[in-house]
């Protein structure tokens, strides 16, 4: 069975890793095919098991494929196990991750090559100084994301969740060192790739010392950390039993919520978005990474991996499902208005994924379990598609600034093809994959929030089909405006303009593959279909046997399916009216410049980085948040406290101390031994005296004898005269 070799899925690419880094690091083109080679073969073995799971059908989510063979290390009575657990929605991430990873792996051959002109007005191609190990971080990235799928216990992802933590550090910040022969970047841009991956390393620690906590906690209250077993009846009961941790909060409720906080911080949502736009710094391959296929996909996968726990604490009074959905759907909308107001081609795809992790996290709130995980896996292949795209422009035309390029259809048709296919998925327009999972989202959240029994959650659905709705306009508004800046109208750069041409097949082939996913993978949920509802849903999950609602085809589902249609047509529109309908001429300021105030609050991002965040300038410099500097003023003013009073009041003890000491010194050598010798000195010399006495000879004690006997006689007789 080839489920018995599931654990050899990540081996691949980290072996190619290892190759690349020990071996083959100085042989650019043989790095990078070590990498696609391991990819391929992750891939083979992948798609083996997700056809063996398919097999087994929606029973797989009640019996998994599961083995845990190697001991990490004992505790107590028990032992940590490392293994694979393979469920329905795993085995569906097991095709989704290698397959997009394989054609991100494949375009960076090509888009690594970097051009430049050099003294004599020739036009040079070269690799990029680091090529190699740039292959090398990916396949390592792409090695945890794979085990991350395939784990059988939460410290395992928890390994895996971390090593992608610096795999995305280190991409992140790939051009934050310049060689003194490289061309294709500048030192404003090392400074900005520098301050990223800081600022993504940091803000997302926090999201992960919150899932650590909550980890810790689930250990203590459950016993163990491995999936099958925290998913069982006892290890559920084990915590629900417990008694509460904090007033009016289960431990249920309490991890739960921290877990939810590894994802808030992984996932991007707010308020720890901030990260994810300037992780724009760091290759477009690795911005399509970190946006379909591992990075921020894994902080999703959490909630669903983790979703028993959300649910039985649901059913037990908890909040913390509510607290995702609010959450989610909250970021879903405010990602989409900053999104609008942003003109880095790449900026505009990160906002937009930022607020599409939202729509997942909201539709896992509510419940809509099948729909979140859908459109998890339909977000990975046209947001890859879009970036990829979106890379291709940016390697051809040498800015990633849509107000310097427009009229770009002409130059690069295959790549303005592939990217309209994108963009109609993400806005959500039939027959394209995001109008199938979007849509089920949306309808999901009207049916239970307008249309449902009344319930406790019944105002916080409704919040989160209002605010979903307003994002999907505005995500068809911000998507039509990038489409019409970039390839529609008159160039506003003619140079860039100029310098324009369609990508090589390396770059334009894998482009081509992720946009017939992107048209026909959507029909995979068709409601005439529906085979993934049936392959994910009808089973369950681990530790909760019931199985998922099947979404009915009904009237409110076509008024739904019509309804987000036409939001989405109508923010197309909408974009038309202002940005195609008269296009943006060279030197013409935005049309959204007109809104005053408010395009100010949307290009500065609600100042949210200013307030507490690390503001990178196009520079390269950094600017410390108003938080940031106040814990360092803070920091500072307690190193003043600590150096100048804490420490003079310890040197003052200590100086006191030891005069103290000295006249105790001085009181206990006269005082103390003077009395003492003093005392010993008497004795001495009584004793000398007595000693005198002591002759020896029988008559001087009888006389002695004699005299005391006269001298008491004179004593008795003085007292009785008197």
């Amino acid at each position: 069975m080839i489920q018995n070799f599931t654990l050899f899925i990540p081996v691949f690419p980290l072996l190619a890793f290892a190759i690349i880094v020990l071996l083959t690091r100085r042989n650019n083109r043989l790095s990078a095919w070590i990498a696609i080679v391991g990819i391929i073969m992750a891939l083979v073995l992948s798609l083996g098991v997700f056809l063996e799971s398919l097999a087994e059908g929606p029973e797989l989510a009640q019996h998994p494929f599961y083995a845990a063979p190697i001991v990490w290390y004992p505790y107590g009575l028990a032992t940590m196990n490392f293994g694979w657990f393979v469920d329905p929605i795993g085995s569906v991430m097991l095709f989704m991750v290698p397959t997009v990873c394989l054609m991100i792996f494949i375009y960076s051959v090509a888009y690594m090559r970097h051009s430049h002109v050099d003294e004599q007005g020739h036009h040079i191609q070269e690799d990029d100084p680091r090529y190699s190990h740039f292959f090398a971080y990916i396949s390592l990235f792409t090695a945890m994301m794979l085990l991350l799928v395939i784990s059988s216990s939460l410290l395992q992802f928890f390994i895996a969740w971390e090593v992608m933590g610096f795999c995305s550090y280190a991409l992140i910040g790939f051009w934050s060192f310049r060689g003194l022969k490289e061309h294709h970047i500048d030192e404003a841009q090392v400074g900005r790739a520098r301050g990223a991956s800081i600022k993504a390393f940091l803000v997302t620690r926090v999201g992960d010392i919150l899932l650590l906590t909550g980890m810790i906690l689930l250990l203590l209250v459950t016993g163990t950390l491995d999936f099958t077993q925290m998913f069982n009846p006892d290890g559920l009961n084990n915590v629900l039993l417990a008694d509460s941790p904090l007033p009016g909060m289960t431990w249920l409720t309490l991890i739960a919520l921290l877990i939810f906080g590894g994802t808030v911080g992984k996932s991007a949502q707010f308020p720890l978005h901030i990260w994810l736009p300037d992780a724009m710094e760091g290759p477009t391959p690795v911005s399509a990474l970190i946006h379909a296929a591992t990075m921020v996909s894994a902080g999703i996968f959490l909630i669903i991996r983790m979703f028993p726990l959300f649910v039985v604490d649901s059913q037990t009074g908890g909040n913390a499902m509510m607290w995702v959905a609010i959450i989610g759907a909250f970021t879903a909308i405010f990602a989409a208005t900053i999104g609008l107001a942003q003109n880095d081609i790449k900026r505009v795809l990160a906002y937009s994924t930022i607020s599409q992790l939202g729509y997942m996290l909201a539709a896992l709130g509510i419940g809509a379990f099948v729909a979140g995980s859908f459109h998890l896996i339909m977000h990975a292949f046209f947001k890859a598609l879009l970036f990829l795209a979106a890379g291709a422009v940016i390697h051809s035309v040498g800015t990633n600034d849509m107000l310097k390029m427009g009229g770009l259809w002409r130059k690069m048709p295959i790549t303005f093809i592939t990217f309209m296919i994108g963009a109609f998925a993400l806005m959500g327009i039939f027959p394209f994959a995001g109008f199938w999972s979007k849509d089920e989202i949306l309808l999901e959240a009207l049916r239970a929030g307008f249309y449902g029994e009344a319930s406790p959650q019944t105002q916080t659905i409704r919040f989160v089909y209002i605010c979903l709705a307003i994002a999907a306009f505005l995500t068809a508004l911000y998507t039509g405006r990038q489409i019409f800046l970039t390839f529609f109208g008159k160039p506003r750069d003619e140079h860039a303009y100029e310098h324009a041409h369609e990508s090589p097949i390396t770059m334009w082939a894998p482009l081509a593959v992720l946009a017939t996913f992107t048209t026909f993978l959507g029909l995979w949920n068709a409601p005439f279909i529906g085979a993934f509802t049936h392959y994910i849903g009808e089973g369950g999950l681990m530790g909760l046997p019931q199985a998922f609602e099947h979404t009915a085809f009904d009237q409110l589902a076509w008024i739904s399916m019509f309804l987000s249609l036409g939001i989405a047509i109508g923010g197309l529109i909408v974009a038309y009216l202002i940005y195609g309908f008269r296009p943006v001429a060279a030197g013409q300021p935005d049309p959204f410049a007109r809104l005053g105030i408010i395009y100010k609050v949307l290009v500065n991002k609600y100042w949210l980085d200013e307030l507490y965040g690390y503001k990178i300038n196009l520079d390269g410099t950094v600017q410390r948040g108003l938080l940031i500097r106040f814990a360092g003023a803070l920091s500072r003013g307690s190193y003043w406290l600590d150096r100048k009073v804490i420490d003079g009041l310890v040197n003052l003890a200590g100086w006191f101390g030891r005069i103290l000491a000295r006249l105790w010194g001085w009181f206990d050598a006269r005082i103390i031994d003077g009395i003492v010798n003093a005392t010993a000195s008497v004795t001495g010399e009584i004793a000398g005296w007595w000693r005198t006495m002591q002759t020896g000879d029988v008559q001087n004690y009888a006389l002695i004898a004699a005299a005391g006997a006269m001298a008491f006689a004179i004593i008795f007789l003085l007292r009785s005269f008197t």
